[in-house]
């Protein structure tokens, strides 16, 4: 959550719940000062990108602007936010351009392709020149010829905003609960022989603070003779560090991670981290300025054949 500037307003606290199914937070804001202060509030959506055909993208909704089921309520009545939509391509803001020519601004969803496909030809050629489309052949039917299908490729930026006034001397609460973008893999290296020896290991057992007894957890899964471990990825990020931006440190701070089942194996980076339930576990901190962001890996056992 990202609000204008003001040295009015302050986060007295902020409740976070994440797992893969959900994200759900609430803030109490409180303004200091002796006259109501108007400020934009923004969500920004994580950006989406397509480059070829084989992308495999994680967007847990159809919907072409709500991309993650973003709701929102202010002292426990419905938000109505506005959207801003925007498209670049190599720096460049293309918006207006794919507008003036109907198309749709998601790039990931097979409607936006349906439009590319039905442009003149002149259209779906400038679109290739400029890098917004790639042409994909391949057949339907077989012993006929190869189709030709437009693909976008661009990146689309959405954020969620409205106007909210903080009334003089008061605190008001700020609720948003979303589906998360969870990153996932049907296979995992964690556990296997080869992977330590790989450059990229250490910078991601830093990335989600993995200890040795994630890794020996996951050893024991793993099958005699078999190198790797019958385990799947759920891997998420929340951005947390946008807290730090605050007149003042965020007075009362709780973070829950579930990782939605007990036999799953989770690990993410923070201090005083405890247990609370079979598959949650809290970390609570009294003025906290946030310095960094929360990663968060899930190692699920494979589904049984």
């Amino acid at each position: 959550l990202v609000l204008t500037k003001s040295p009015a307003i302050e986060m007295r606290s902020e409740d976070l719940f994440i797992s893969a199914r959900q994200v759900r937070v609430r803030y109490r804001f409180a303004n200091t000062s002796s006259a109501d202060v108007t400020v934009t509030v923004a969500f920004p959506m994580p950006d989406i990108t397509t480059e070829g055909v084989d992308d495999t993208i994680s967007i847990p909704t159809k919907d072409p602007k709500n991309i993650l089921g973003f709701s929102t309520l202010v002292d426990g009545k419905p938000v109505t936010a506005r959207v801003e939509q925007k498209v670049f391509k190599d720096g460049v803001d293309w918006t207006a351009y794919l507008t003036s020519l109907g198309i749709p601004l998601a790039p990931h969803l097979e409607s936006t392709n349906a439009v590319l496909d039905r442009l003149p030809q002149a259209a779906r050629d400038a679109l290739v020149a400029k890098h917004l489309a790639i042409i994909d052949e391949y057949g339907t039917v077989a012993d006929k010829p190869l189709e030709k299908h437009w693909e976008a490729t661009w990146t689309l930026k959405t954020t969620y905003y409205w106007r909210q006034t903080f009334p003089a001397g008061h605190e008001i609460a700020v609720e948003h609960r979303y589906t998360p973008s969870v990153g996932e893999s049907a296979g995992t290296v964690w556990g296997s022989s080869d992977f330590p020896k790989q450059p990229e290991y250490a910078k991601r057992r830093a990335h989600y603070c993995v200890d040795q007894g994630f890794l020996t957890t996951v050893d024991k899964t793993r099958q005699p003779g078999n190198d790797y471990a019958p385990l799947t990825e759920q891997r998420i990020e929340y951005i947390l560090s946008s807290g730090a931006n605050w007149k003042a440190p965020i007075g009362d701070f709780r973070m829950v991670v579930d990782k939605g089942d007990p036999a799953n194996i989770v690990s993410f980076c923070a201090d005083g981290v405890r247990k609370i339930s079979p598959t949650q576990f809290e970390v609570r901190h009294t003025n906290f300025r946030p310095t960094g962001d929360v990663s968060i890996l899930i190692l699920l056992p494979q589904p049984k054949s």
